[in-house]
C-alpha cells in the first residue's frame, strides 16, 4: 500500500549511492519524458517529492506518467501520489480532485482507503478557528464517516474516528460560541436555542455540561424555574463531578430551588432518557 511514509525508498537509495542519473530522468521542465519508462519517471517523482520543499516538480513527473502510460499500474500509483503531493503543499482543492478521480477510476484498488482518507483530510485540515463558517467541518465529517464505514479494518479508519470526534466537537463549540454571545447580550431565547442544539445533537461532545449550565442561567433569567431546575437535574445526573454542575447547584439553591426534574418539555424528555440510560 502506498502511504505517506514510504515514498522514495528506491529513488533515495539511488541518490545515496550517486546513481540518481541512472535510476531516473533529470529532465528540464520543458523536456519530453517519452524516452523514459514509467518506473524511471515515477522514481524521479518520488525523489523530487522527498528532496524538494515544493511539490511542483514531483507533480510534473507523476502527471507525465498518466499521460504517457495511462491505465497502467504506474499510472494508478502516480495518481495517488498526486493527491498526496497536492495535500502536502496545502493545495486542498487539487488534492481533493485527484483523490476523487482515483476513487472513481480505481474504486477497488488497494490504495482506495488512502485516497478516501486524503479526500477527508482535504476538508479536515482546513478546519481552524471556531469563528469561521462550518461548512468545511460538515464536509469533513461526511467524508470521515465514509472512511470509517467503508474501510473499517484499516489504519485510516482508526485515524478517521479520532478526527471525526474532534470535528464533531468543533461544531458543538461553534454553537456554544453563538449561544454565549446571545446570553451575554440578554437574548435568552436565542441562546437557549443554541444550547439546546448542543444538548440534543452534540450530547457526546465535551461542551454538553456547559450547555446545560448555560440553560440553567438562561431559564432563570427568564423566570422559567421548572426548566432551569430540570436542566440542573440532567446536568447533575450525568455530570455530577463536573464544575459546571457545582455552578448550577449554587445558582439554583441561591434562589431556593433544587436541581430536580419538573414540569414537561424537551428537557424533561432528556431527563427521562438519562434515567433509562438512553442519553449520552
Amino acid at each position: 500500500m502506498i502511504a505517506a511514509r514510504g515514498f522514495v525508498r528506491l529513488g533515495l537509495a539511488c541518490a545515496l549511492v550517486g546513481l540518481v542519473a541512472g535510476c531516473a530522468p533529470k529532465s528540464a521542465p520543458d523536456e519530453s519524458l517519452s524516452g523514459f519508462s514509467a518506473e524511471q519517471i515515477y522514481k524521479r517523482g518520488e525523489y523530487e517529492l522527498e528532496t524538494s520543499r515544493s511539490s511542483e516538480d514531483s507533480l510534473r513527473y507523476f502527471k507525465e506518467i498518466e499521460r504517457l502510460y495511462p491505465y497502467t499500474e504506474w499510472s494508478r500509483r502516480a495518481l495517488i501520489m498526486q493527491a498526496y503531493a497536492h495535500h502536502r503543499s496545502r493545495e486542498y482543492e487539487e488534492s481533493r480532485t485527484a483523490a476523487q478521480r482515483f476513487l472513481d477510476t480505481y474504486p477497488g484498488a488497494e490504495d482506495a482507503p488512502y485516497a478516501a482518507y486524503l479526500l477527508a483530510l482535504s476538508f479536515y485540515d482546513q478546519i481552524d478557528e471556531v469563528g469561521r463558517d462550518q461548512g468545511l467541518t460538515f464536509q469533513a465529517l461526511q467524508h470521515l464517516r465514509r472512511v470509517i464505514e467503508q474501510y473499517p479494518d484499516t489504519d485510516y479508519a482508526r485515524s478517521a474516528v479520532l478526527k471525526f470526534e474532534l470535528a464533531f466537537d468543533h461544531l458543538a463549540a461553534k454553537e456554544m460560541e453563538i449561544g454565549r454571545y446571545y446570553l451575554k447580550r440578554g437574548n435568552y431565547n436565542a441562546a437557549i436555542n443554541r444550547f439546546r442544539v448542543v444538548v440534543e445533537e452534540f450530547q457526546t461532545s465535551t461542551h454538553t455540561p456547559e450547555a446545560l449550565h448555560r440553560l440553567v442561567e438562561a431559564y432563570l433569567s427568564l423566570g422559567l424555574n421548572d426548566e432551569a431546575q430540570t436542566a440542573g437535574a440532567v446536568l447533575g445526573h450525568n455530570f455530577e463531578a463536573n464544575p459546571f454542575y457545582q455552578d448550577s447547584f449554587k445558582l439554583l439553591t441561591g434562589r431556593g430551588l433544587s436541581p430536580e426534574a419538573r414540569g414537561e418539555g424537551w428537557l424533561q424528555a432528556i431527563y427521562r432518557q438519562s434515567i433509562l440510560g438512553r442519553w449520552l
